[in-house]
């Protein structure tokens, strides 16, 4: 059930905590609807600004190459 090998391992949750995209955008728009009791005709500056950001985000496609422990395992087996 447990691990094995003694291989180094690193967790990828806590080595590189980027935000996702567009939370800015997407905590404007969402506070602007609060405050304005769901009407998004009073939210039209928020409402383009998260449009304009998710049809940036939205083809940008990152190159799987793999994760660190892939790396790690497959250095380690050089050895």
């Amino acid at each position: 059930m447990g691990r094995k090998g003694r291989g180094l391992f690193i967790n990828p949750k806590k080595f590189g905590q980027n935000r996702p995209p567009c939370t800015v955008e997407i905590v404007s728009f969402l506070s602007c609807l609060a405050a304005n009791q769901n009407n998004d005709d009073k939210c039209v500056k928020e409402k383009n600004l998260l449009m304009a950001c998710v049809d940036a985000n939205s083809g940008k496609k990152k190159k799987p190459w793999g994760t660190i422990n892939y790396h790690l395992q497959r250095l380690s087996k050089g050895k």
